[in-house]
């Protein structure tokens, strides 16, 4: 995919631990990933890039990062089976459904659903 002018190109992350982050997000969303040495790794999504930095700790507030699921009940699932927690469960908004989630590292992101 070409790079855009005035697109969100990349987002970044804190991390605690880089290799449970890796694990989490590969076993729950299947994406891959480069070791850029042992404070930070990029992924690859299949449709956006970006990357996790090592550090001590994880805050949360700013914009929310929204997955898309077309199996949101099984998403949460994995997300639970892989270490996540749910830190505000299914519930239904105009278009669709979604839940929120804390990552290994207490990032919160969502997931949403049009079914």
């Amino acid at each position: 995919m070409p790079i855009q002018h005035n697109r969100i190109d990349y987002i970044e992350f804190h991390a605690t631990d880089i290799p449970a982050t890796k694990k989490f997000y590969a076993d729950v969303f299947g994406w891959k990933f480069t070791d850029y040495g042992p404070d930070y790794v990029a992924f690859e999504d299949g449709r956006l890039t970006g990357g996790f930095e090592k550090s001590e700790s994880v805050s949360n507030g700013g914009p929310l990062v929204i997955l898309f699921s077309s199996q949101l009940e099984k998403t949460k699932a994995d997300v639970l089976t892989h270490g996540g927690r749910i830190s505000k469960d299914i519930f239904a908004f105009p278009g669709g459904r979604r839940f929120h989630f804390l990552d290994p590292n207490g990032n919160e992101l969502a997931v949403w659903s049009d079914k």
